[in-house]
Order: structure tokens, then C-alpha cells, then sequence
């Protein structure tokens, strides 16, 4: 293959076929014997295969009633039903809304309630949990069980809608770490977009082998990850679910080239005793939210990683921003992936410009239409309130520097003011990371003596190796090469467990309620 040439996808430099149903039929048809999914400890399938399943699935979801327009919600933790029923919904026009299977209670309520779903469709072992809650509230929804529905014959191919750019394909919830979860609707080419990113800036071709251990119900696992594997021809590799202790073995025994990670699993990574094996693989290129200079070091020294590239980005506006293969991130976010996105700093009180090396909000924009959410289901305000002055506000503080590299500093309610300075929570927290033996780390504000109207206090909790005696003192001493005065933490408390929103963000809401607490370390010399 020429080596420009390298997405299987003959249209996938034409922005009017950027449709998933298109660009799974089409690869269907053109490749049936290539092997594109492998699940660990399971099935490998075929592009044929990948069709017909996906077409008797589509069928399914025809006799259920469910038609061009609808919503269908899954809960759905086995990968091979979730994929099938994603492909399934795209084939007839049915709007796939995932949800995070580890959700419960009130907030799986409010999910279901806003998904606007007239059947939810769940695996065997969540079933009686969901139809119990939606017969708690009186929910007009219908659930459905995996295993009942077998059967049934393949779609008619004549019946598969290619639909429009615009048409939103998929829904996937935000966190909602300071308020209930949205629901973001992703258009077709917003969709596509995630795995154009992934292609063009790890360079993916169809001799490469991409493993994913993040969930699918994310859009970095199933639009970054397998859909950029569906559009080039790269082998998927699936578990599902992360493991630390089989993270190498995987990556050896099925000859992996790719693969993303999250800050969290960086850290059980590193955290695994070294091995002879270490840097026996073939693993090329891993993307990642920025991480800390050490662990980085790590995955490029001992496991002879050759590009660890850092990321920027949210469902809401793809990934706009990526690191550069010939570059060491250092905790930056990477440079403008300019071709598709427009990214500004600005002011989040004025709304105006800010210059180069000054902290303000991160906004983005698209040019490609459709390459952005159309909005929130069912919370229009909340759209609104995202997209002012034509621009995506994100929430997030960053810098652009002269360089034209950007750096995420903190989430802007997460900055901590004291000493007439401000704060980043998150540059507190890289600090403590950069130590071997702390694998979690949450900074946030505490009042000052004195209460209400008084400036901050720094509060840092951690979570450290049990096996080792903490002496305060000496912790600190080694944050002081990357912490600014002002900004050494008076309190730190060494904590069991965080308290974490259903994805897994760390809760500092609560950290913040809780306060000082009869375990924390006062630092005396400040």
C-alpha cells in the first residue's frame, strides 16, 4: 500500500462520507476475510462476520418496532453485544445512547429518564437492578434482556439508512463531577472525527494492531480506538475490562503497536513490578492525557515506548489538541491539531483573548461542520451556556505557550486562591506524582483560619503504596522542586480510598466537605 494511502476507507478524505453505516458497509463489502476484532479469551471476527451479526441485530431492533429517529439506551458491559447493537442502531437510523454500566441508583435514573428511550436494552445481569428502578419511578420505558432476543433473520441490505453528516448517531453521558450527567449527542461526523484524529496523528495503518482496554460506553474506546480500526483495517484487540497485572502480557502475546490509556491506568501500569519481558513487544505508540514527566520516562525508558503522545479533548469537542511523535509532552498537551479545530485562551470573565504564557479558559470550535455535539439531550439551557460567541466554553484552564504548545492547568473551579496567587490544583497534584509510591492525588481548597472571606488553604489527600512509612517532612521537601512557595500544601491526608464519580473523576466536592479531618497532617512552617 502507498504509504500515504493508508486508510482502507477509499472515501475517508472525503468529508460527505464521514456516516458510520457507510464506512462499515463499505469496509464490510470490500475486505470480508480481513480479521478486524479480536476479543481476548474470546471469538475473532471477520468483516463478514462484523455484517452479518450487525445485520441480525438490525433486525431485531426492526421487529421491535424501533425505526428511524428512535432512541435506543444500552447497558451493556460485554463488548461483542455492545458493538453489534452500535453497528445495528447506525444500520437502521436509531440513535445509540450508551451508558457507563457502573452506574446506579439516582444517577442511572436520571440517565435513562433523560435519554428519551422507549426501550432500554440491558445485559442479563443488570436487568432486574434497571427493571426494578424504572418500576420504582413509573419510567414509560420498556427493558429488554440481551438473552432474549436470538434468533431472528439478517436485515435486508436494501433497508440500511446511510443517513446525514448531521444525523446524531450516538449519545454518551459526561461525568457530571459539579451536576447532574449530560447526555452529549454526537452527529455522524463528529463521530468519524475522533477516529480521523486517531489516524492521522499515530500515523495507523492496516499492518498495525490496536489494543483497547478502556470501555466502549467512552468515546475514546469506541470511536478513537475501534472505529479508527474499522476505517484503516488495524486489528482490534478488546479486553474488558483493564488490567493491570495482564497490561504487558496482553501487549506481547497479541503483537500490540497501539494503545490509550488514562491517567489511573498510567499509574497501575508503572506500579507493576519490572520484568525481563519489559521491553520485549512491539508497542509503538500510546496516547494519553498528559502525564507527569516520571511516569512518561518510565513507559519510554523501561518499556522502550518510542511515542507516548498527550492528548486534550472531551466528548463534547473531539481532540483537538495532540502531541507530537518527536517531542517529550512533559506534562503538555500538545500542539493544535489544526486542520479540523480552532483553539483560543480567553478571558472566562470578559470572554476576550488572552496572551500567550497567561492562564484563561480553553475554547474550541470546529471547521468541519458537524465535527462538534449538537447539544445536550434534553438540557438545551445547558447548550447554551456552553456555546457563546461562537465558541465551546469547556470549563477547563489552560496556557498556550509561544511555542504554540498548550498546558492544561485546572478545571477554572478547581483553582485554589492564597497569597494573592492563584493556584492550580492540578499542577499541586503532578508534584506528589512525580514520587514513585503515590498513585493518586486530589488538591483542592480548604478555608483559611478566620472561615468564610478569607483566602485558601492548599489540602492535598493521596493514596500511596501500603507498604510505606510516610514521613511528612520529607514528602514535601521533594515537591519543592516543581511547587512554587505559595503553593506547598499546609494540609495532607493519606487516604484508603477517594470517593469517585461513576467514571472514576475524583469527587473533590466531598474532599472539600469533609474538611480536616482528625487524619490530616498539618504542615507547622507555614
Amino acid at each position: 500500500m502507498n504509504e500515504k494511502n493508508y486508510f482502507l476507507f477509499n472515501n475517508s478524505e472525503n468529508p460527505d462520507h464521514w456516516k458510520i453505516s457507510e464506512i462499515i458497509l463499505d469496509q464490510c463489502k470490500k475486505y470480508p476475510k480481513r480479521e478486524i476484532i479480536e476479543f481476548i479469551n474470546g471469538p475473532k471476527w471477520t468483516f463478514h462476520d462484523l455484517k452479518i451479526k450487525s445485520l441480525e441485530k438490525a433486525q431485531i431492533l426492526k421487529e421491535l418496532s424501533l425505526n428511524e429517529g428512535d432512541n435506543l439506551t444500552v447497558l451493556i458491559e460485554d463488548p461483542k453485544e455492545f458493538i453489534l447493537y452500535w453497528i445495528a442502531c447506525s444500520f437502521i437510523g436509531v440513535m445509540f445512547v450508551a451508558i457507563n454500566t457502573a452506574i446506579k441508583g439516582n444517577v442511572l435514573l436520571h440517565q435513562i429518564k433523560t435519554s428519551k428511550s422507549k426501550n432500554v436494552l440491558v445485559e442479563d445481569q443488570f436487568f432486574h437492578e434497571v427493571k426494578s428502578l424504572v418500576n420504582l419511578h413509573k419510567l414509560e420505558v420498556e427493558i429488554l434482556n440481551c438473552k432474549d432476543l436470538n434468533d431472528k433473520d439478517l436485515l435486508n441490505e436494501d433497508e440500511i439508512i446511510l443517513g446525514k453528516l448531521s444525523d446524531n448517531v450516538c449519545t454518551m453521558f459526561t461525568s457530571g463531577t459539579s451536576g447532574p450527567s449530560k447526555g452529549v449527542m454526537m452527529p455522524n461526523a463528529h463521530c468519524v472525527l475522533f477516529a480521523i484524529g486517531t489516524i492521522e496523528n499515530y500515523n495507523l495503518r492496516n499492518n498495525h494492531t490496536f489494543y483497547i482496554s478502556l470501555p466502549l460506553f467512552h468515546a475514546n474506546g469506541l470511536f478513537m480506538q475501534l472505529l479508527a480500526c474499522i476505517m484503516t483495517g488495524a486489528k482490534a484487540v478488546i479486553r474488558t475490562r483493564f488490567s493491570a497485572s495482564n497490561w504487558l502480557k496482553d501487549i506481547r502475546k497479541y503483537n500490540i503497536t497501539h494503545t490509550n490509556m488514562l491517567g489511573a491506568i498510567a499509574a497501575f501500569i508503572v506500579a507493576q513490578p519490572p520484568t525481563k519481558y519489559d521491553k520485549d513487544h512491539n508497542l509503538e505508540v500510546i496516547g494519553s492525557a498528559p502525564l507527569p514527566s516520571e511516569p512518561e520516562k518510565i513507559f519510554r525508558n523501561r518499556f522502550g515506548v518510542k511515542y507516548v503522545l498527550p492528548l486534550y479533548g472531551m466528548t463534547e469537542v473531539n481532540i483537538p489538541i495532540y502531541g507530537l511523535k518527536n517531542e517529550i509532552g512533559n506534562g503538555r498537551c500538545g500542539k493544535l491539531y489544526e486542520k479540523y479545530f480552532e483553539v483560543e485562551i480567553r478571558d472566562p470573565e470578559k470572554d476576550t483573548p488572552v496572551n500567550d504564557g497567561l492562564v484563561g479558559e480553553i475554547v474550541v470550535r470546529p471547521k468541519q461542520p458537524f465535527g462538534f455535539m449538537s447539544g445536550y439531550l434534553g438540557m438545551p439551557e445547558k447548550t447554551v451556556e456552553s456555546w457563546r460567541n461562537f465558541w465551546f466554553h469547556t470549563g477547563d484552564a489552560g496556557i498556550r505557550e509561544k511555542s504554540g504548545h498548550f498546558v492544561f492547568v485546572d478545571r477554572i473551579k478547581d483553582c485554589i486562591r492564597r497569597r494573592g496567587e492563584n493556584i492550580s490544583s492540578y499542577e499541586v497534584e503532578q508534584a506528589f506524582l512525580e514520587i514513585p509510591f503515590i498513585t493518586e492525588a486530589a488538591a483542592y481548597a480548604i478555608s483559611a483560619d478566620g472561615g468564610e472571606g478569607m483566602e485558601d488553604e492548599v489540602m492535598v489527600a493521596l493514596m500511596i503504596d501500603n507498604k510505606i512509612n510516610i514521613d511528612f517532612d520529607e514528602l514535601l521537601e521533594k515537591t519543592k522542586i516543581n511547587l512554587a512557595k505559595f503553593a506547598i500544601p499546609k494540609y495532607i491526608r493519606v487516604m484508603k480510598e477517594f470517593p469517585k464519580t461513576q467514571t472514576g473523576k475524583i469527587q473533590k466536592n466531598k474532599l472539600r466537605e469533609e474538611g480536616v479531618t482528625i487524619d490530616t497532617w498539618q504542615n507547622k512552617n507555614i
